[in-house]
C-alpha cells in the first residue's frame, strides 16, 4: 500500500477520473492519503481578451468546487487546483509534495499524441515515483 497517492483530475469527458479514484483508494488502503490535483491550463493573452469579464475566475471557482466535492467523497483526501502546463505542473507538484504513487487517467493515443506527447506519457516518463495509468 502507498501512504500518499496523487490523482491528477481532468474534467474532460474522455478521461476516467472515477476509475482513477477507485484505483487510488485501493492503492492507498485504509491509512493512505489521496491528493486530487487539477491543473488549469493558462489561456494565452491574445485569447483571454475575447473571453467575457470574470470568465476565468468563475471557471476556477467551479473547478475548485467540483474537486472539493470529489475529495469529500474520499476517506482521506485533499483537493488542489494549480495553474500551468498539465504535464510539467503535475511533475513539479509531485516533486514538491512527494507522493509514493501517481494514478492518472489517459485516453487512447492518436496521431497527435505521437507528435506532441500526452500528459500521461510525460508523467510516466519523468515521475520519480510509481505511476499507474488507467484507460
Amino acid at each position: 500500500m502507498y501512504s500518499h497517492v496523487l490523482v491528477p483530475v481532468s474534467f474532460d469527458t474522455e478521461r476516467d477520473s472515477a476509475g482513477a479514484l477507485a484505483i487510488a483508494r485501493l492503492l492507498a488502503g485504509g491509512g493512505g492519503h489521496i491528493s486530487l490535483l487539477h491543473v488549469i491550463e493558462q489561456v494565452p493573452a491574445y485569447a483571454a481578451s475575447y473571453l467575457p469579464a470574470g470568465y476565468q475566475n468563475e471557471t476556477r471557482k467551479n473547478i475548485e468546487t467540483r474537486l472539493a466535492e470529489l475529495a469529500a467523497e474520499q476517506p482521506d483526501a485533499s483537493a488542489h487546483v494549480v495553474a500551468g502546463h498539465s504535464g510539467r505542473t503535475i511533475l513539479d507538484w509531485a516533486e514538491s509534495h512527494s507522493p509514493d504513487c501517481i494514478v492518472i487517467a489517459s485516453h487512447r493515443p492518436g496521431m497527435q499524441d505521437l507528435l506532441l506527447g500526452s500528459t500521461a506519457a510525460k508523467v510516466v516518463r519523468h515521475a520519480a515515483c510509481a505511476v499507474h495509468v488507467i484507460r
